[in-house]
């Protein structure tokens, strides 16, 4: 099969189904709930700009991190990943492709989370200072695309490493819902921890984190220092799924 028509296999698997028009369009719909509600209670004082529009894109991000991990651990249950393997049988090219196709769709639905966010909180109060006028404006808004591929890649990971949804989904639910929060509490050096956990730097580069305010953190990178590290991260986890996959049956 040409890269093509692997890359077309695997965009039928994943948009012939409803799971992921499902999950897109609750990680959209909550991500501007969030956003309209922010807006429409926290008085104009309160928002400090564009950055403050991309309050709930960390929601948009979960429900992605679930969407691609059921892309990549149903197929063990429902047995397709086999079928995949018997017509591409040396493995890499259908999961390169796997990842490529959730990495782009979980793209597409952080650009519809960012710009939808800033549209309903520009809509909501016209009067606060939310024009796009600056590369770190944009890069709150437009940066979601970056941040949700990369997101796409580490559930495609997971999934992969797992290849139990249940299993899967409660190790990621548990780290980006309880222990990203827990670290905090470690005496002495839980803040320092905090700063290096992996959703707290997508937060840095397209969102804010309300924790670094409010305990008044001085994170050690900047917006494009966490991006590459965040990413790398993903990365790793990513091609580590790869690699387990490649020897492993399926």
């Amino acid at each position: 099969m040409t890269a093509a028509n692997v890359l077309r296999a695997e965009r039928i698997k994943l948009l012939s189904t409803r799971m992921p028009w499902w999950c897109a369009g609750i990680a959209v719909v909550i991500a501007l709930a969030y956003t309209a509600l922010f807006f429409g209670f926290v008085p104009l004082e309160g928002q400090t700009g564009v950055n403050s529009t991309q309050v709930a894109s960390a929601l948009g991000r979960t429900v992605v991190l679930v969407l691609a991990i059921l892309a990549a651990a149903t197929e063990f249950n429902w047995g397709t990943m086999k079928l995949t393997f018997q017509a591409v049988p040396s493995r890499l090219p259908a999961l390169l492709a796997k990842g490529a196709v959730v990495g782009v769709f979980s793209g597409l639905i952080g650009l519809l989370v960012g710009f939808g966010s800033w549209a309903i909180a520009y809509l909501i109060k016209p009067a606060a200072d939310l024009g796009l006028a600056s590369g770190a404006d944009w890069r709150a808004v437009a940066g979601q695309g970056l941040t949700f591929f990369l997101t796409g890649l580490l559930g495609v990971g997971l999934g992969l490493l797992f290849r139990s949804p249940a299993f899967a989904l409660g190790f990621a639910l548990a780290w980006t819902q309880l222990l990203e929060g827990l670290v905090m509490l470690i005496p002495k050096v839980g803040d320092d921890i905090y700063q290096w956990m992996p959703f707290f730097a997508a937060n840095q580069f397209s969102g804010p984190d309300l924790t670094v305010s409010m305990l008044k953190l001085e994170p050690p990178l900047g917006p494009w220092g966490y991006l590459a590290y965040f990413g790398g991260i993903c990365v790793i986890v990513y091609a580590a799924g790869l690699m387990i996959t490649h020897r492993r049956d399926a």
